[in-house]
């Protein structure tokens, strides 16, 4: 159980925590709008995914992800070790399972920037814990243009990315919410208004009853 972090009227209530994917095709901004998230909420914790990809030189081992080798995924992903697990673009992604089962435990909301794949998964172990919110470019033209922009990948993996992006986009179906990104800040509000109606869903809420219970108790003097 957790509190929601603001302060408004009912804040104290106690709540369930919930999983919120977001998944784009590369380049559409989704790791961006994540990172702008834990900076801004405090009460998101990231779930910190490891990866067979090599670290780009932007990127903190533990912070971004966790740089492994395959035979290391292998062994997490046939122990059970893993909560989900995919193949991106030839590398291997997952969530590990502890660290994600600790801090729901301890009533965080959790943030996974992972793809469809991943988002599938969880969606079946979790169920109505996760909210997921899918990011889409405004044109392809300008999703090229931004993994130009870049500049962290050769030319021969944004052209896998670009192939990739129409089979990523295809599933924008399978989510709750689906947001354009035209302009960071406005997505960045929609998926913050996307947040704040989820914390508030009557099913999050357990402390609800006792709330209502003590407020029907109250008089009006």
């Amino acid at each position: 159980m957790t509190i929601v972090a603001n302060r408004e009227p009912g804040a104290e209530i106690e709540r369930r925590g919930l999983m919120l994917v977001i998944s784009s095709p590369s380049g559409a901004g989704k790791s961006t709008i994540a990172r702008t998230l834990l900076e801004s909420d405090q009460g998101f914790a990231l779930s910190v995914s490891v990866t067979t990809r090599k670290r780009r030189a932007s990127e903190i081992d533990g912070v971004h992800y966790r740089f492994i080798d395959r035979d290391e995924f292998e062994r997490l992903r046939d122990s059970g070790a893993l909560l989900e697990w995919a193949e991106v673009h030839g590398n291997f992604y997952g969530t590990p399972r502890a660290p994600a089962e600790r801090a729901m435990r301890n009533g965080q909301d959790m943030l996974f920037d992972i793809d469809y794949q991943g988002a599938l998964q969880l969606q079946e172990q979790a169920g109505g814990d996760v909210v997921s919110i899918f990011i889409l470019p405004p044109s392809m033209r300008e999703l090229k243009a931004r993994l130009l922009r870049r500049a962290e990948d050769s030319g021969e993996t944004i052209a896998i990315r670009l192939a990739n992006a129409r089979i990523e986009i295809e599933r924008w179906r399978d989510y709750d919410y689906v947001i354009v990104n035209e302009d960071l800040n406005t997505a960045f509000e929609a998926v913050r208004s996307v947040i704040a109606a989820e914390r508030l869903r009557r099913e999050r809420r357990p402390g609800l009853f006792d709330f209502t219970t003590k407020l029907l108790e109250e008089s009006f003097d």
